[in-house]
C-alpha cells in the first residue's frame, strides 16, 4: 500500500492541515481575548470552515476509493476507522472540559467515522455516486421546505434533537463548538470517491501519480490524524502561557 500512495493527495491533505491550523490559531486568539472576531456568524470565517472541511472530506473520499481499488482489506479499513472513532471520543471529552455548555458531540471526526462506513458500503455504486452526491447536497434544503409546508412540529422537533440531528436534517443548528452532520457533508466525500473512480476508469492517473509536491507537505498529510489531535493542545498551551506572561508584566 505504501508504494501506491499518491503524494499529491497527501500534500493536499497537508495543505488542509496548515489552513486549519491558521484558522484555529485565530480562533484561539479570540478565545483568549487577544483578537475579537465573530467565528460563528462572520462569512469570512464561516466560509473558511466550510472550505477546510470540504477539502478534508474530499481527500478522505478520494483516498478510500483509491485504497479500495488497490486492495485495501477490511482489517486495514477497520483499524483506521477505530483510530478515527477513538480520536472523536477524545475530542468530545476535551471539548466538554473546555466548553461544558457547547461541547462537541458530533464534530468533524464523528462525522468522518460514520461517513467512512457509508462510503465503504457504497463504493460499488460506480457512476451512481455522482447522483448520490447531488441528492445528499440537496437533502437539507428539501427537508427545510418540507418542514415549512408538510411536516408536523413534533417531527421537526424530533429531527432537531441531539438524538437525530447528527443526520443533518434540521431547521435549527445545535449549540456546539463543532458540528459536521452526515448530510450534506457526505456529498463531498462521495464526490472525492467518485472523482478517484473516474480517474482510475479513464486511465488518467499517470500525471497525478507523477506529481512530486514538497516532501514535507506530503509527510504532514500522511500524519493528518495525529497532527489534528495535537495541534490544538499545542496552540492552546502556547497561547495560555503567553497570556500568563502578559498578565504578569
Amino acid at each position: 500500500m505504501a508504494s501506491n500512495r499518491l503524494e499529491v493527495l497527501d500534500a493536499l491533505r497537508g495543505l488542509a492541515m496548515l489552513w486549519m491550523t491558521l484558522y484555529h490559531f485565530c480562533f484561539d486568539l479570540n478565545y483568549f481575548g487577544l483578537w475579537r472576531q465573530d467565528f460563528y456568524a462572520d462569512p469570512f470565517w464561516t466560509w473558511q470552515r466550510t472550505l477546510i472541511v470540504s477539502l478534508f472530506l474530499f481527500c478522505a473520499g478520494f483516498a478510500q476509493a483509491w485504497g479500495h481499488a488497490h486492495g485495501q482489506n477490511a482489517q486495514r479499513f477497520w483499524r483506521r476507522w477505530a483510530q478515527v472513532a477513538a480520536c472523536a471520543a477524545l475530542v468530545s471529552l476535551g471539548s466538554w472540559l473546555m466548553f461544558s455548555q457547547s461541547w462537541i458531540y458530533f464534530g468533524i471526526l464523528h462525522g468522518i467515522a460514520i461517513m467512512l462506513i457509508l462510503l465503504r458500503w457504497s463504493l460499488s455504486w460506480g457512476h451512481w455516486l455522482w447522483l448520490a452526491s447531488v441528492a445528499a447536497l440537496l437533502s437539507k434544503p428539501v427537508f427545510e421546505a418540507l418542514a415549512n409546508q408538510v411536516l408536523s412540529v413534533g417531527v421537526v422537533g424530533w429531527m432537531n434533537s441531539p438524538a437525530l440531528n447528527w443526520l443533518g436534517l434540521i431547521t435549527q443548528k445545535p449549540i456546539t463548538e463543532d458540528y459536521a452532520p452526515v448530510l450534506p457533508w457526505l456529498a463531498v466525500m462521495w464526490w472525492g470517491a467518485a472523482s478517484a473512480q473516474w480517474l482510475i476508469r479513464s486511465n488518467r492517473l499517470a500525471w497525478l501519480a507523477a506529481m512530486r509536491p514538497w516532501p514535507w507537505l506530503s509527510a504532514l498529510g500522511r500524519w493528518s490524524l495525529s497532527y489534528y489531535m495535537l495541534h490544538q493542545p499545542v496552540l492552546l498551551g502556547s497561547l495560555a502561557g503567553l497570556v500568563w506572561l502578559l498578565t504578569r508584566t
